[in-house]
């Protein structure tokens, strides 16, 4: 009997000890730590777990504009990471700071061919980086893109010939994965030569499934970093997990080293992206470009050049057939343009103000990469937006809170192309940052305004446009993995007969 008693009051004194432990490291980062300053739930300044970029929730982008509205432009996220919505903070936090950058998070550690060879979106060291984008930007230059302009057409042009085949055999036509079936073959032959044929069969490549798959390592392996003993439990209770989970990360690195291969093995004059890598693989400096880390820069264009642009055409489709009115006022700017289909190409439609006025509202309204974009703050701390933040810890401006946020917009919610157009002294315009700024904003925004304006230009040169099915409720129906999993768009495309307005 003693010895029970002395067991239960060891167990006791035990749990009271690791109680009072935890009691006061989370008294600590509640009210002494560094970051206390700053507003924030209670439970985010003690886990990781609430609003972290985890592999599990989907509901990030949501949670994190809550948070925001509820607690204004900074908030602390967890306990080591302050979230921004506000316009000041993208320039404090990306623009270039001689000497003491903020250099990318340990997240990006996790992402494709890490483990290989760093890329120009996981590699973290700025002198690298600049490198990389020096040796990266020819082949994303305006001359590039006109000289690879006919590739890019020939492929708009079919898939809107395709996309009316279907909806009149079919009674509607899915614009979500036609989008995406387009954006992906583009960036196929620009970037390997590979012709990946999902407009002419109407079929999902797997690459393209195993391209969004492959997203999920980087935030795996973040919310492992963040939870350590969590993971090591749940991969005890379910061995295959993480296998099983790594499976289209692992298919879609051997794939894209594969085509790479093939692709620098091809006598061509062909230009695409891979003709100026190759080109210029070997530096002033002796050095020279492996052929997997050609891979790894060949992974980001297909992800950074197909879904995020594939996401901004259905958004900005689901948003004017929402709004008629809108639909109208674009649809008459490019039939008052255009006499023949054939006269639509980037320089024509580089002028049509209301077209780009609606592609920013839909990138504004639904940010194609919906998360904050994490950073260390530099040696010495620094001061974001009028809040000194210490170094060391992780900051970021959420693309999502910032943008729908009603100090930055007036009726955020709402979808309002007139904002871009003419003096606008109600909205804070530069608070939505959708390529980013600075040494790291996006390679690739020329391509994509160029496929944004080609595709949406002859899709409604050709056709008037009808939803059929369910309405769709885009915003609840998404989900975020880095990357947007979006609803079905279903519409009717019905050929314009020459003349006609509407």
């Amino acid at each position: 009997m003693e010895s029970y008693y002395s067991v239960s009051t060891l167990a006791l004194s035990t749990c009271i000890v690791v109680f009072s432990i935890l009691l006061v490291g989370a008294i600590r980062r509640v009210y002494f730590h560094p970051l206390s300053q700053f507003p924030g739930p209670i439970l985010a300044a003690v886990s990781n777990f609430p609003y972290s970029r985890s592999y599990l929730s989907g509901r990030q982008p949501w949670n994190l504009l809550r948070l925001h509205q509820r607690y204004g432009p900074i908030v602390r996220v967890s306990p080591t990471e302050v979230s921004f919505s506000s316009c000041q903070s993208w320039t404090d936090i990306y623009s270039p700071r001689k000497g003491s950058e903020f250099i990318k998070s340990p997240f990006y550690d996790g992402g494709n061919f890490a483990d290989q060879a760093h890329s120009i979106v996981s590699e973290r060291d700025p002198e690298k980086h600049a490198q990389m984008r020096k040796f990266l930007s020819r082949a994303f230059s305006e001359g590039s893109l006109r000289e690879q302009e006919g590739i890019i057409g020939g492929v708009i042009g079919r898939w809107a010939e395709r996309v009316g085949e279907v909806s009149k055999e079919e009674g509607g036509v899915d614009l979500t994965r036609w989008f995406n079936l387009m954006t992906f073959d583009i960036i196929g032959l620009l970037a390997f030569g590979q012709d990946f044929e999902g407009v002419e069969s109407g079929k999902t490549h797997f690459w393209i499934s195993d391209v969004l798959g492959s997203m999920s390592q980087a935030s795996l392996s973040d919310t492992l970093g963040r939870f350590p003993w969590a993971g090591k439990i749940y991969m005890l209770l379910r061995p295959g997990w993480l296998k099983s989970l790594m499976v289209a990360a692992e298919r879609h690195q051997s794939y894209t080293i594969k085509v790479t291969k093939q692709r620098i093995n091809e006598k061509t004059d062909r230009k695409d992206f891979m003709s100026y890598l190759l080109r210029d693989r070997l530096h002033a400096d002796g050095t020279h470009v492996s052929d997997i880390q050609l891979a790894a820069h060949a992974s980001d264009f297909v992800i950074a050049g197909s879904e995020t642009t594939a996401t901004t055409l259905a958004v900005c489709i689901h948003y004017l057939l929402a709004k008629p009115s809108a639909l109208q006022t674009l649809t008459d700017e490019i039939l008052d343009k255009f006499d023949k289909e054939e006269d639509i190409c980037a320089a024509s439609t580089g002028g049509l103000k209301y077209l780009h006025a609606v592609c920013l509202e839909a990138l504004r309204i639904f940010a194609p990469l919906p998360l904050g974009l994490p950073r260390v703050v530099p040696q010495g701390g620094a001061i974001i937006d009028g809040y000194p933040i210490p170094e060391g810890f992780i900051v970021s401006t959420n693309p999502y809170a910032a943008s729908l946020s009603p100090t930055n917009f007036t009726n955020p919610q709402d979808f309002i192309p007139e904002r871009w157009l003419g003096k606008n002294e109600k909205d804070v315009l530069d608070a939505t940052r959708p390529f980013s700024l600075g040494s790291r904003s996006c390679l690739g925004r020329s391509l994509a305004w160029l496929e944004m304006n080609v595709a949406l230009s002859r899709l409604i040169w050709r056709y008037s446009i009808e939803r059929v099915g369910r309405e769709v409720d885009w915003e609840g129906d998404s989900r975020m993995q880095l990357l947007w999993k979006k609803p079905e768009l279903r519409v009717r495309l019905t050929p314009r007969v020459r003349g006609e307005k509407a």
